[in-house]
């Protein structure tokens, strides 16, 4: 099992990497760490927040696929309609853009601090963006 070590403003978390489900999402993101940027709230989708990784377009499978993800989930979006982005659910979430519905890639999963996804998600809310920082270790 790949855990992801995450910063997330003042919060730490510890996702798991859905490497059998989404294998090339997951070796995507897992050759680009550590990443640091900041993650904000979304605009269209309801309760999540979304690092906007703008017009850089990946070649992607649809895999672990869906539109509709659990809070502490992490989707992947490559680009296409809409511009490239990750986005994470701290609640009710419909992903969407201003174009319309939006397909991600589930590839992670929160396993160790989802009781501050609330919190994480009224803080960008209210208050602004947040620094991120992934980075990887073995489990």
């Amino acid at each position: 099992m790949t855990l992801i070590d995450i910063d997330v403003g003042p919060f730490a978390l510890k996702a798991r990497l859905e490497l059998e489900r989404a294998p090339a999402t997951s070796a995507l993101f897992l050759g680009s760490l550590p990443v640091k940027d900041r993650l904000i709230h979304v605009r269209w989708s309801g309760e999540g927040c979304w690092i906007p990784m703008g017009d850089a377009h990946r070649i992607l499978p649809l895999e672990n696929h869906g539109s509709t993800p659990a809070p502490g989930q992490f989707l992947y979006y490559p680009g296409g309609i809409s511009e490239a982005e990750i986005l994470l659910a701290y609640g009710e979430v419909r992903f969407a853009s201003k174009f319309g519905p939006l397909v991600g890639n589930h590839f992670m999963t929160v396993v160790e601090g989802s009781e501050h996804l609330a919190e994480i998600g009224r803080l960008t809310l209210w208050e602004g963006a947040l620094s991120i920082r992934f980075s990887s270790r073995k489990a």
